[in-house]
């Protein structure tokens, strides 16, 4: 592994042991401590961790659910490489068309609770200062993704929202930070789907859906150009 044992490494607080080892991990490797592609030691995590192997096995296997890292018969486990250009352009390609259809259907089929929900999470903000690297990170991106996961599930199709759920699964696979600035305007933008949502307007749902997630497009596409030219890989 490229880091040492002394590097960066927190233990675990051993509150819920299993939980805190697999924060620990999933920030090593949001962080880059552990970059894409890297080979990941059980035995050596274990010991940076201060834990038995047991609870490191537990979580690389939660992170294989997550899509961040891969095992594979006879090497063990690897961090997953990041999504190259193409991989990301379709991505959001088909979460444009996915997430679309769901604001729509959930301004048609959301129950009053759920355009209430809806609303009340628009406008919910990220309570992590700005320069803690993942912990910001981490905050910023489980309040979006509640908000798209209770769009997609006030639509009324499991199969729908299935998919989608998915999709968000590969998007940590590309592991580059927001801004801190693009906070606020995500905040805004959901803002309208919501609005549109709780009017009961499918085609202004739809257009702020995919206005929002063709914004975010874009403001992850610099982190492309500070990548080194082999630091993007295919997505398993």
């Amino acid at each position: 592994m490229a880091h040492q044992a002394g590097d960066r490494i927190r233990p675990a607080r051993r509150l819920t042991l299993s939980e805190d080892v697999y924060e620990a991990v999933k920030g090593l490797i949001m962080d880059h401590t552990m970059p894409p592609g890297e080979r990941v030691t059980i035995d050596v995590l274990a010991r940076q961790l201060d834990v038995s192997p047991t609870p490191v096995r537990e979580a690389l296997a939660r992170l294989e659910s997550d899509g961040l890292v891969r095992k594979r018969p006879l090497s063990g486990y690897t961090t997953t490489p990041l999504l190259s250009r193409a991989e990301f352009d379709d991505l959001f390609d088909m979460r444009i068309l996915l997430e679309g259809a769901s604001a729509g259907r959930a301004a048609v089929h959301a129950r009053a609770t759920d355009r209430e929900r809806i609303s009340t999470e628009a406008g919910a903000t990220v309570g992590v200062e700005a320069g803690e690297d993942y912990r910001r990170h981490a905050a910023f991106t489980a309040l979006d993704a509640r908000f798209h996961d209770l769009v997609a599930d006030a639509a009324g199709s499991p199969l729908l929202r299935d998919a989608i759920t998915r999709l968000h699964a590969h998007l940590h696979l590309h592991r580059l930070y927001f801004p801190a600035a693009t906070a606020s305007k995500t905040a805004a933008e959901h803002q309208r789907i919501a609005a549109a949502i709780a009017a009961g307007d499918p085609d202004g749902a739809t257009e702020a859906m995919r206005a929002h997630l063709t914004a975010a497009r874009e403001r992850h596409l610099p982190a492309f150009d500070r990548l080194p030219a082999s630091g993007a890989g295919s997505a398993p």
